[in-house]
């Protein structure tokens, strides 16, 4: 997992696409942290993202590095039920504390997949199994 983990921290940004309906969804995200042994992400509970990984949990996450590597983790998001996570999250991202609180009423929901496979591929070549 943590081979996964520093691929995230230096791609920065990276995309989980999901499904909404017959229609697929992608979208640029941030947050990740490695947590317990597992790579773990967040989305808010009032975004599609979490309404769509409800209804149909595989989803895949892609990212690349300047040096084009790039990263393809497919896999079920399964939500953490233990709020030590969205915690932990928030602490590490403290500013989007002003979006999730009991003023606004909106959670930050963790997961992480599971029955995952998570492949680094270089620009020519063959890609490296991490999991």
């Amino acid at each position: 997992m943590s081979k996964l983990n520093d691929f995230l921290n230096e791609a920065g940004i990276f995309f989980l696409a999901t499904k909404d309906g017959d229609q697929p969804k992608l979208r640029p995200l941030g947050l990740h942290m490695e947590m317990d042994g597992k790579v773990l992400f967040g989305v808010g509970d009032f975004k599609d993202v979490y309404k769509q990984l409800i209804a149909s949990p595989l989803c895949e996450i892609a990212a690349c590095k300047p040096d084009g590597k790039w990263l393809r983790y497919t896999g079920k998001a399964v939500f953490e039920t233990d709020p030590k996570y969205a915690e932990a999250a928030l602490d590490g991202a403290p500013h989007l504390r002003d979006i999730y609180n009991d003023n606004t009423g909106n959670k930050m929901m963790i997961f992480h997949l599971e029955d995952a496979k998570a492949v680094i591929i270089p620009v020519m070549g063959e890609g490296e199994n991490i999991l």
